[in-house]
Formats: structure tokens, sequence, C-alpha cells
């Protein structure tokens, strides 16, 4: 005789954690409970929370939240490894971001995050032929937080944008996992060329506030962009670089400058 089939509940400490922390904000501030409840505590897993907020802040009167909302949600259903990539931006952010004291703060109030994730369901999107609609993503973050990703650029997991102000993205750039970069970065290119024209971006590299890396170079791994510099030529891995134009000034200090997010020259780099 068979036995009866159980009802399984998955696990997850993540989403767990969220609304523990999200059931006690509204114990802290009861004025923000609607805002809490309507974008964490009335929803079931994190997709559903992810759905909602770039719903509620991509939305206007050309499109309604309701429509953004399926848009994102048959994104989520149809490839899930963009929520599992939100997942890895969270903890990035959460790990690296003095400023991020609860997992359940990016979801609710860092535009970078947000940002990254509306540009996820662009990119997935564009890459299925929906060139129009991943437009209308693209604009929307652009108009919304102020960050110009453009749908077809190519972004790994595990991305820190902090504070994410004028930060430009263009079609051909590629940035691996784990990378960090400050507002008014731009990843842009050289001209009017129209093939392959703007930066790759190698795993766990750290791009400081108002570098401006462009052209179809490289920027090898675990390397360091000072703040301010202007990236015109290759970068080897684990290197940094300052300056206009960016020159070699040192090694980059540590084995993950996107984790440590050490911004200070050491000794060697002087």
């Amino acid at each position: 005789m068979a036995e009866p089939r159980r009802n399984i509940t998955a696990v997850d400490p993540v989403w767990d954690q969220i609304q523990t922390e999200a059931q006690q904000a509204v114990k802290d501030e009861p004025l923000i409970g609607g805002f809490v409840h309507a974008c964490i505590l009335h929803h079931k897993s994190i997709d559903k929370a992810l759905s909602y907020r770039i719903a509620a802040k991509l939305a206007s009167n050309e499109m309604s939240m309701v429509v953004v909302r399926e848009i994102v949600e048959e994104a989520y259903a149809s490839d899930p490894s963009l929520v599992e990539a939100a997942r890895a931006d969270l903890m990035a952010i959460y790990e690296r971001d003095p400023a991020c004291h609860r997992l359940s703060q990016p979801i609710l109030y860092f535009k970078g995050f947000q940002a990254v994730q509306a540009y996820r369901v662009g990119h997935h999107l564009w890459t299925q032929g929906h060139r129009d609609l991943a437009y209308f993503v693209q604009m929307r973050v652009s108009e919304i937080f102020g960050v110009d990703i453009h749908p077809g650029a190519k972004i790994g997991k595990g991305i820190m944008i902090d504070h994410a102000h004028s930060i430009v993205i263009g079609e051909t750039a590629v940035v691996g996992d784990n990378v960090s970069m400050l507002h008014s970065v731009t990843l842009g290119g050289t001209g009017k060329e129209e093939e392959d024209r703007h930066p790759k971006i190698g795993d766990g590299v750290l791009i400081g506030a108002g570098a401006k890396v462009l052209g179809n170079i490289k920027v090898g791994q675990c390397s360091r962009i000072a703040a301010g510099s202007v990236v015109l030529e290759e970068v080897p891995p684990c290197k940094t670089v300052a300056g206009i134009p960016a020159r070699i000034v040192g090694e980059a200090g540590c084995e993950h400058p996107s984790i440590s997010m050490n911004h200070m020259f050491g000794p060697q780099e002087s």
C-alpha cells in the first residue's frame, strides 16, 4: 500500500530572516507597516517579493504595475537563475556594505540592488527577443534609479553597486561575478563603432567612484580601479590602476578587492 503524500515546505533561511527583520521593523516603526507589509510580509517567497518591488518601481502611466509584475514573474518562472543571482547580490551587499545591517534593507531601500534586479529582467527579455520590452525596462530603470544599463550587457552574480548614482554600462560590456563598484562608474565605448565596443570586467574587480573604463578592453580578475581613473588600456589581473589615463601603480593589495572594499593604496603602491 502506497504511503500518503506529505506536504513538504521548502526551508529558506534567507527569506525567513528577511521576514523576521520585516516584522521587527513594523514593531519598531508602526508608521511604515503598510510599506513593509506590501514589500515583504504579504509575500510567500523572495521571488514574489522581488516581482512586487520591481513592478512597483517600474510601473508608469504607460504600463501598469499589474502588467509589469506579470512580466517579471514570467521571467522568474522561465529562468530561475535570475532569482539565484538576486540572492547572490543580496548577500554581497549585506557582507560588503557597512551601511547594510539587515538582509531586508536592499529589498526595501537600496536602489543599487533594485536597479540590478530590474536590469536582470530586462536582460532576460533581450535574450528572448523581446527587445522593445527590454528597452522599456532600461528606460524606467534610468528614469527611476539614475542607473543606465543596456539590456544587452552581461552581468554576473554577487554584484554590489554602492550608492548607484549615474552608473552607465554599455551594450557589449561584460561584468564578471563578485564585482563591486561605486557611484558614477562608466563602462563605455570610445566612439561610434557598432560591434564589440565595451569593457570586459573580470571576477572580483573593485571599481572606485567616478572611474571610467572605455573601449573593448579587459580588466583582469581581482584588480582595483582607483576612484576617478580613466582606463583606456588592458589591466592585468590582481593589479591596482589609477590616474588619467590610468597606469599600474601596484598590486591589488589582497586576494579579493571587491569583497574587502579597500580603496587605500598600500606601501607597495606609492
